[in-house]
């Protein structure tokens, strides 16, 4: 028992390292029959660890999610509480444009090939897009005490623009010059603004 515990940790590492180096050259896109392959693993091997596509996208990009939530968690101290959501939300930007495939995880697509012993609901508590949720809404509840951003601005809203700004850039020769453009215009408006954008 102990010895397939260890295989099965052991496949779990190197399906993942292949997935993570796939997930970077064809993004969401990235086949689940060819990451089994790359493993030297089958197909069935790799829906035990990853049921769906969603799953094992999730699990590439845990570490850079799991960032972000620190990075809301720091910025919660922070004294100006529109700086602190705005600052969140280009490092947002910037992860979703820096890591191809990122921005497609986010952008709250039901998954299609849920397994029955989970429900849909159950999945999506544990999504990225929740995880960030839970993380940030702090930021942007103070931001809307402070009456720092517009009444009724959601977190969905906020993570709309994000991905947005991500996927609209992601082809371009630049991307993050793009993405920084496209962030500052939209905080700012079309129209000159009292307030710029604080800088990093």
């Amino acid at each position: 028992m102990t010895g397939q515990r260890s295989d099965a940790r052991r496949n779990y590492s190197r399906i993942l390292a292949v997935a993570e180096a796939e997930v970077a050259r064809h993004g969401a896109a990235a086949s689940l029959e060819q990451v089994a392959r790359t493993a030297g693993v089958g197909s069935a091997t790799v829906r035990r660890h990853f049921p769906t596509r969603q799953a094992l996208l999730e699990a590439v990009f845990q570490e850079r999610i799991q960032a972000l939530c620190e990075r809301a968690d720091q910025l919660s101290r922070a004294d100006d509480s529109r700086v602190a959501l705005l600052d969140w939300l280009h490092d947002l930007v910037r992860y979703a444009v820096s890591a191809r495939g990122l921005a497609d995880v986010l952008t709250y697509e039901p998954p299609t090939d849920v397994p029955a012993a989970e429900p849909a609901d159950a999945q999506a508590q544990h999504s990225c897009g929740a995880v960030l949720e839970s993380a940030a809404t702090p930021l942007l509840r103070r931001a809307l005490r402070d009456e720092a951003v517009r009444p009724g601005v959601t977190f969905h809203d906020l993570l709309t623009l994000a991905v947005g700004i991500a996927l609209a850039t992601e082809h371009h020769a630049e991307p993050a010059v793009q993405a920084d453009r496209l962030f500052t215009l939209t905080v700012e408006g079309l129209s000159p603004s009292p307030r710029p954008l604080p800088r990093p």
